[in-house]
């Protein structure tokens, strides 16, 4: 005689209430999954939180959650020229995490997913084989408490660049890159800088900001989010930072929330355990190179789990969850490949910063560089823009050119 099991079982366990792990908890309760959305709930994550027109038409993001619309973005080389890159005919989007992210887990919540909070603790086994989750409930403040279980038959990872599901469950986990990213959300200050412009994202592409990325001013309506990135292990983020608000002006404008987050440089080379378990998001390495852009692509990584998960319940086959990286990788693939080149050369000293400035001056740059980022497309259909853009590529790095 055999008894039932006592741990309640999920069709799928969502650990992470990110953009990734709330777009794969509400695709999947919309059809008719169980489904259970774990996240520690109130950590916000350091995001200068772009969304473009793309991420808003397939992901249905409301205007009233925008904190800002761009209308342009503004480069700042080393020596401090400075170069404007207006967008013609739309916006992109800003959002600030800390009211996005709670909008998104209440959407999960709304479509039929359990949000429970808590920490995610341990990836184990039932008996019969069936995946297990083992987390600390966020009302379970004894230090004694014990962990809480449930079983699921498919369990998305969405916990970050440093998951603690990936390092558990995924093979080849551990070989992920990732810049330490660190900002400050700023209050508006009464008195604002001359040169400030609420619809306008300001990039600094110098090496005392950032030896290796860029910082950041990014119009939050009501508040600023200043900050900088960089791989560089002893790189001193905070001083960065501080001396990035020094030179805009900034310096005295009250500071209300400091966050810092690691952030992937590239994606991982595989994605599930060919099992049960597939990561999506920050966790799968998915932020461009070169922007450091995430919430698209983490919307988007989410959507592709809850795709191959639902394969993988309706087949009973493993492979099914490869196809979620497949499908990303063909799309998205060249774009993260030609960005990963484009942050390793340009990035690297300030001399091919200012050219790199430089040569966004072009139109023809700016308008592929906005209808790429915009749609999330490669532009191919104007072949002679991209020639007249590659010769001058070339002027640029035999030094013809003058940044």
């Amino acid at each position: 005689m055999t008894t039932e099991n006592p741990l309640e079982t999920f069709d799928v366990v969502v650990v992470g209430g990110g953009p990734a792990g709330t777009t794969a908890a509400t695709d999947l309760a919309k059809r008719g999954h169980k489904v259970m959305l774990l996240d520690r709930l109130g950590r916000i994550k350091p995001c200068g939180g772009a969304i473009p027109p793309r991420a808003i038409r397939d992901f249905d993001i409301p205007d009233e959650i925008l904190v800002a619309h761009i209308t342009s973005a503004r480069m700042v080389s080393p020596k401090n020229e400075c170069v404007d890159m207006p967008i013609d005919n739309g916006f992109v989007g800003m959002v600030d995490r800390k009211q996005f992210d709670p909008w998104l887990r209440e959407r999960a919540v709304k479509t039929g997913a359990e949000l429970r909070g808590g920490t995610f603790e341990k990836f184990d086994r039932d008996s019969d084989g069936t995946a297990v989750i083992r987390y600390r409930a966020k009302e379970d403040t004894a230090e004694d408490a014990p962990l809480r279980s449930v079983r699921a038959r498919a369990v998305i990872g969405a916990d970050g660049a440093r998951s603690h599901l990936g390092k558990q469950a995924v093979p080849g986990f551990d070989k992920m890159r990732y810049v330490a990213a660190y900002h400050e959300i700023i209050a508006m200050p009464e008195n604002l800088p001359a040169s400030y412009d609420h619809t306008r994202c300001d990039v600094y592409y110098q090496g005392r900001i950032s030896p290796d990325f860029y910082g950041w001013i990014f119009p939050h309506g009501d508040t600023i989010s200043i900050g900088t990135g960089s791989a560089i292990k002893g790189f001193q983020l905070r001083s960065a930072t501080a001396l990035l608000r020094q030179v805009a002006g900034l310096e005295n404008a009250k500071t209300l929330r400091c966050e810092g987050a690691p952030i992937p440089m590239e994606p991982l080379k595989c994605w599930d355990n060919g099992r049960d378990v597939v990561l999506a998001g920050d966790a799968a390495g998915v932020v461009a190179p070169a922007s450091g852009e995430g919430i698209y692509y983490a919307l988007l990584g989410g959507r592709l789990a809850a795709d191959a998960v639902t394969e993988f319940l309706k087949s009973g086959q493993a492979s099914a969850l490869g196809q979620a990286r497949k499908r990303f990788m063909k799309v998205h693939g060249r774009v993260f490949f030609i960005l990963g080149i484009m942050q390793r050369f340009w990035y690297s000293s300030d001399r091919l910063r200012e050219h790199f400035v430089s040569i966004c001056k072009d139109k023809d740059v700016q308008k592929l560089t906005w209808e790429s980022y915009m749609n999330k497309e490669l532009v191919r259909k104007k072949p002679m823009a991209h020639l007249r853009i590659f010769f001058k590529d070339l002027a640029h790095l035999a030094g013809f050119l003058k940044p």
